[in-house]
């Protein structure tokens, strides 16, 4: 039984690594969505946190804790830039922009030297192990979990549902935004750097307009009512691949086709109940 089992997760690691990896990321994207913020930045933000992680790891003698807690702060600080000038966007107005900066933050990596080119960076330690990984998705599921049915998840909410009605009962619209970008951008970094140090491997094309796509239609397919919608989609679509071998090459179009049918016939995603709230009325 031990050797069948090591032979499975042998087999199947990388898609097993992948499965916490995108969870975290699909846990990324929620963050920005329930307060109601269309933003597709996580791409670039998850590959700032990879290449941060990967020159630590390749360059100096920093533990891998500190190289994590860095990969984190790299897109948080990051977003705090990005937030300023765009705060005032909402809607496709805010997706395009954030579409934007993957595609700048990709075209750099390729022109940069420093960070392998187009070739990419190769040999990074291979120190994300699936306890790790995966103790960073329940740590994040729990915390977000906490955080929406809280006092605070009662305010995003109602950010999400009418900006006017929340700025008028007294709620800092422009707070709750940053806070969501920065916290949606710190797992997106978390996520790139557990990647590339699962995978050894990353390169410019894996941070761009396909990934940003991919990582939306994770919240698209399970919902955004809780933590647990974007978690479910996020499994589903990266299991599918692997059940249908033959359409790899098509991923994107796959992924475009469940997002038009999750809109049209499923606007609420597979899961689309919403966690109870602490003083929230019956």
């Amino acid at each position: 039984m031990a050797a069948a089992l090591d032979d499975f997760l042998w087999t199947y690691q990388g898609v097993i690594a992948a499965l916490g990896v995108n969870g975290l990321l699909a846990l990324s994207i929620y963050a920005t969505l329930a307060v109601g913020q269309l933003s597709l930045g996580q791409a670039a933000f998850m590959g700032l946190g990879a290449y941060v992680s990967a020159l630590l790891s390749l360059h100096t003698g920093l533990s891998f804790p500190a190289v994590l807690a860095l990969a984190m702060a790299a897109p948080a600080a990051g977003a705090l830039l990005v937030g300023a000038p765009t705060r005032r966007l909402s809607g496709v107005y805010l997706a395009l922009a954030t579409i934007a900066l993957c595609e700048i933050f990709r075209i750099f990596l390729i022109q940069s030297e420093f960070a392998g080119g187009a070739l990419g960076l190769s040999g990074i330690p291979e120190r994300a192990g699936f306890a790790l990984i995966y103790g960073a998705l329940a740590a994040a599921t729990l915390g977000l979990v906490l955080v929406t049915r809280s006092r605070v998840g009662r305010a995003m909410d109602a950010i999400r549902q009418d900006e006017a009605a929340a700025a008028a009962s007294g709620i800092d619209l422009a707070r709750y935004k940053m806070a969501a970008l920065v916290a949606s951008a710190a797992l997106a970094g978390l996520a790139g750097a557990l990647n590339a140090h699962a995978t050894s491997f990353i390169s410019p094309n894996e941070y761009g307009f396909d990934a940003a796509v991919a990582i939306l239609s994770y919240a698209l397919l399970g919902g955004t009512g809780s933590p647990f919608g974007p978690l479910a989609g996020a499994a589903i679509l990266t299991l599918l691949p692997e059940l249908l071998r033959p359409l790899q090459d098509f991923r994107l179009v796959v992924n475009g086709f469940i997002i038009v049918v999750a809109v049209l016939f499923m606007p609420h995603g597979l899961l689309p109940w919403r966690m109870s709230r602490v003083g929230a009325k019956p």
